[in-house]
């Protein structure tokens, strides 16, 4: 049985694990003029490349969503399970990280003014909406059509948060890296790359995983439905 999705997540687990420990001992710490818990910073090299491997997972949600509502394709349906799963995890991950950083830094672990902040929220949010509707319906054309049709409409909120990471600055800071106001030395940046490639390989592992999985699930319950047929 091939499993080149869970040995592909281990070794983004392991660059994942790899980067919070160069992020906590090995990267230089920041000035104590420039934050009010320079400690805290530190959780940037997981915040960061959890918030990208979110909206990776987003963008294969959908991609997957895209093509089974139009094309019908089984393996496209599969992508839109193994990504919301995905999304939700890493969105989690980076909802977490930044409450943390932001009860440290602001005093509050939320700013409820800060337009990035709330629709990253929404979209996790809509990820939790899609994992656990998927696990209370049963599965059918109709119900498939409907959470893609989520998956679909979700998405707007990903440029949109973007955007809003360029447009509005009020506590949560600006972007580091691909502008000219980027403040990070080559130290910081190595342990960002490496976090980065890792939570890409991780989030990848993790979809062909999850879409090897939901196949599996699927023969699974047809077999169990031909099963009680036959004993009817």
């Amino acid at each position: 049985m091939k499993m080149r999705g869970e040995v592909v997540a281990m070794l983004g687990f392991a660059g994942a694990a790899t980067t919070f420990w160069l992020g906590m001992m090995w990267a230089p710490s920041v000035s104590i003029d420039a934050f009010n818990a320079p400690d805290a910073q530190k959780i940037f090299y997981w915040h960061v490349p959890s918030a990208w491997a979110a909206m990776l997972s987003f963008g294969m949600l959908f991609i997957g969503s895209i093509f089974w509502f139009f094309k019908r394709k089984e393996w496209a349906w599969r992508l839109h399970v193994a990504s919301c799963e995905a999304g939700l995890a890493t969105g989690l991950m980076c909802i977490l990280s930044g409450c943390i950083w932001g009860a440290a830094e602001w005093g509050v672990p939320w700013d409820w003014t800060d337009v990035r902040l709330n629709t990253f929220a929404i979209l996790t949010l809509l990820s939790l909406y899609l994992v656990l509707g998927r696990k209370s319906q049963p599965d059918g054309i109709e119900t498939r059509d409907t959470f893609s049709a989520f998956g679909m409409y979700g998405f707007v909120l990903v440029p949109i948060t973007y955007v809003a990471t360029r447009l509005w600055q009020i506590r949560h800071p600006g972007p580091v890296v691909g502008t000219s106001e980027g403040s990070l030395n080559s130290d910081m940046s190595i342990v960002l790359f490496v976090g980065a490639i890792s939570f890409t390989v991780l989030t990848i592992g993790y979809i062909m995983a999850g879409m090897r999985l939901t196949k599996l699930e699927m023969r699974f319950e047809e077999l169990q439905s031909q099963y009680e047929e036959r004993i009817r």
